[in-house]
């Protein structure tokens, strides 16, 4: 027997225009109550001499959750013939926006109640705007009571302007507005003769007509790099990239890339402990695999097939928060990003809209997200990373903020920001703004010296050549030294944990001595000088870092042996053999030094 189809839907909306009435009518007119309970209700009601409210179906499924009824106070259940739905009920409290905004719902589509007789309220407003910050694409609109303003086409057309208007503002695309009662049934289950008018869908129809994710494994493929393990032994020199599938699947020969680096290669192989061999691999499963080309990738990034849907990749993205942090989340300090197993710092460069949990109060004005806020914000990594949206993939569109060791915040990436205006160039035009230039000129300094300036940066993407270059990058400081050059040689890692450097991990120092060793560059080179460095496996973005923080000086990018560059392409590619002597070469080629022999 196949597995039926199953859908989670949100409905919102204030508590006077109807929610729960829907919810109680959705129940009864799909048959999904116990038995004999719409009965005992109604016939409660009929004896305590009150008006029977499909809302008190609600109340009386809560009140016996304890004798197992399949409903809590925010979640209950019913099923069409094509799939099963799970609705939530949207109180708007704390834990509720702490558990959507951190994706623990999963809500694919939203239905917003509006009572057609008040119109819409702040309450409206206030319930798109959650709508919104869950990141959820599906809405449709009930417009409720119809009855109560004589199922007035005109009503139902004004709000359906003033709301489309309102939503769109806040980027929602509402798929429908269905004209309901859903005291009397209308247009909730079958169509109703008060609204000739209307010629959509009912509410029923509208709940089958979304659209539902697709299962982890049927998605497109995405495995999170957890590490990288080289074995020795026994003449093995198999380089084993793990991970754990998030979705999809891999099989031998598949060509995949790896995102943020854009690097490509081919699956030779998937390996595992203790398990026989196999060709394919899918979601949940914790593998490693073998690539046919060998390239060098990092932990973190995300390995995709080619000739799939990629994440984005960007160093801003817009994201909804939920901040529990002892500290208030500001503008512009360094907090610690994690989505899978990417580690970035990151930094808050604008608050869109906050979200006040205890009073569902919208503000846009604050400077900073306090504990229990949920907030719509961009953030900024230092650097490109790879991620998803989360309506289109859950497990790479969440992340985690840490601040000073403990969870801070978590959240939902709605989507990729330009970066074409970043922090990095921000902080250039600052520096070049205020800039204070010498008497000397460039030309004077060139006179006196017999050279031009330079900055040299040699590279490779071998690990057998690491310790190579830093050699080639002294032995080409004393060859220029010894010919009376103005010439510095400094290893990157000479700046591990110096001038200032506050990050933690691995990654987060790495790109932190780029901007140093960059800033270096632009003394440097302003200087008259010729600055050497040597940067194993410089990846495309760190080497246009390089250049656009030593601008407007020149920069040469050298590359040894085997490349560590997707798309850049280095200024010059030089053997390892006579290194020192091609370089001084290139020098002399590009008018840089004379002549380098005495």
């Amino acid at each position: 027997m196949a597995e039926r189809e199953q859908m989670n839907i949100v409905i919102v909306g204030h508590v006077d225009h109807g929610k729960s009435t829907v919810i109680g009518r959705l129940l009864a007119d799909t048959d999904s109550l116990p038995e004999g309970k719409l009965e005992f209700v109604k016939e409660y009601c009929r004896k305590n001499f009150k008006p029977f409210e499909y809302a008190f179906l609600l109340d009386a499924l809560k009140d016996e959750q304890a004798q197992g009824i399949t409903i809590d106070a925010a979640r209950c259940f019913f099923k069409t013939g094509k799939r099963d739905y799970i609705i939530i009920d949207a109180p708007g409290h704390i834990e509720f926006l702490k558990n959507m905004v951190t994706g623990a719902s999963r809500a694919e589509a939203a239905l917003l109640v509006i009572d057609a007789k008040e119109g819409i309220q702040e309450n409206s407003k206030r319930h798109g705007h959650i709508v919104s910050m869950l990141g959820i694409k599906q809405v449709a609109v009930l417009v409720n009571k119809m009855d109560m303003v004589g199922f007035n086409k005109e009503v139902f057309d004004t709000i359906k302007a003033q709301f489309t208007e309102f939503l769109n503002g806040i980027k929602i695309r509402p798929v429908n507005f269905i004209p309901i009662s859903a005291f009397h049934g209308d247009n909730i289950a079958s169509k109703s003769g008060n609204t000739p008018w209307y010629e959509g869908p009912t509410v029923l129809e509208q709940l089958d007509g979304f659209s539902n994710k697709k299962k982890n494994a049927e998605q497109d493929f995405r495995m999170p790099v957890q590490d990288i393990y080289k074995f020795t032994e026994k003449g093995d020199d198999r380089r084993i990239v793990a991970g754990t599938i998030t979705s999809g699947t891999i099989r031998e020969g598949d060509e995949v890339l790896f995102l943020p680096s854009f690097k490509k290669s081919e699956i030779a192989s998937i390996e595992g402990f203790n398990v026989p061999p196999r060709k394919e691999a899918g979601a949940d499963e914790a593998i490693g695999v073998t690539l046919k080309t060998q390239i060098y990738i990092k932990p973190g990034e995300i390995m995709v097939k080619v000739n799939e849907q990629h994440p984005n990749v960007s160093s801003k993205f817009r994201a909804n928060i939920f901040w529990v942090g002892k500290s208030p989340l500001v503008k512009n300090k360094k907090y610690k990003l994690k989505i899978g197993t990417m580690r970035s710092s990151v930094k808050l460069v604008e608050i869109i809209s906050i979200i006040d949990a205890a009073q569902i109060n919208i503000d846009t004005f604050k400077d900073q997200v306090e504990r229990h806020d949920v907030a719509e914000c961009i953030f900024e990594t230092p650097k490109p990373i790879a991620f998803d949206i989360i309506s289109n993939f859950e497990q790479t569109g969440r992340f985690v903020i840490v601040d000073n060791y403990d969870i801070a915040g978590g959240g939902i990436i709605l989507e990729s920001v330009d970066d074409q205006e970043n922090s990095l160039k921000e902080h250039i035009r600052k520096r070049e703004y205020l800039w204070e230039k010498s008497l000397i000129t460039e030309e004077e300094r060139r006179e006196v010296y017999g050279h031009k300036s330079k900055f040299i940066v040699i590279t490779t993407g071998s690990e057998e050549l690491e310790k190579n270059i830093q050699d080639i990058g002294r032995q080409l400081e004393k060859r220029l030294f010894n010919t009376k050059h103005k010439v510095y040689f400094l290893g990157i890692s000479s700046l591990l944990g110096g001038l200032g450097s506050n990050v933690s991990t691995e990654n987060e120092d790495r790109i932190e001595q780029i901007h140093q060793i960059g800033e270096l560059a632009r003394i440097f080179t302003d200087s008259g000088q010729i600055f050497i460095t040597s940067v194993h496996n410089l990846d495309d973005y760190e080497a246009l870092i390089l250049k656009e923080l030593n601008a407007p000086n020149d920069i040469l990018v050298v590359n040894i042996g085997e490349s560590p560059f997707s798309n850049f392409i280095p200024d010059a590619s030089v053997g390892i053999d006579d290194a020192v002597n091609e370089i001084c070469n290139i020098l002399v080629k590009q008018e840089i030094i004379i002549d380098y022999f005495i």
